[in-house]
């Protein structure tokens, strides 16, 4: 496969723990360390041993990542998407959004739903979601909430 140096290539979803370090690592980077977000608010009770994660990795080096969080029977939450620095604008944000749908649809989930910034709306809107509120503050932060049925 040809690629560019510094392109990531392998996608893994899971909940093993060197798995869920590589996950932590680029939440760190992103949500702590760039976007100023503490430790107690970024890792949450939705972080536990059961919880997968979707992670695209450049060799062993983690770049990119993403969970859910399952709201009932057919309906998915996902969140913490996350890429670091370097390697955004590369469509690893949507592929992340996209291996998150794929897991889902395996186990027969139905619907997604996102609570994502304002500033990310159209982001999610060019995936098929769509706007199903009005804007709200979530931690200090605008935003809206968006849907997306899975299975037509």
């Amino acid at each position: 496969m040809n690629r560019r140096e510094g392109e990531a290539v392998n996608r893994h979803f899971g909940s093993e723990k060197w798995h869920q370090a590589a996950a932590f690592y680029v939440r760190m980077q992103v949500f702590v360390l760039e976007c100023g977000i503490g430790l107690t608010e970024e890792f949450d009770m939705d972080d536990h041993d059961k919880t997968n994660y979707a992670v695209i990795y450049d060799g062993n080096k983690a770049v990119a990542t993403g969970r859910y969080t399952q709201i009932d029977v057919e309906t998915i939450r996902p969140g913490r998407i996350a890429v670091l620095k370097d390697y955004r604008n590369r469509g690893l944000g949507q592929q992340i959004i996209e291996e998150l749908e794929k897991e889902s649809l395996e186990r027969g989930i139905k619907q997604s739903i996102i609570h994502g910034e304002l500033t990310a709306a159209a982001f999610y809107e060019k995936l098929g979601y769509k706007k199903c509120s009005e804007e709200y503050l979530e931690d200090g932060v605008p935003c809206v909430t968006l849907k997306k049925q899975l299975v037509q």
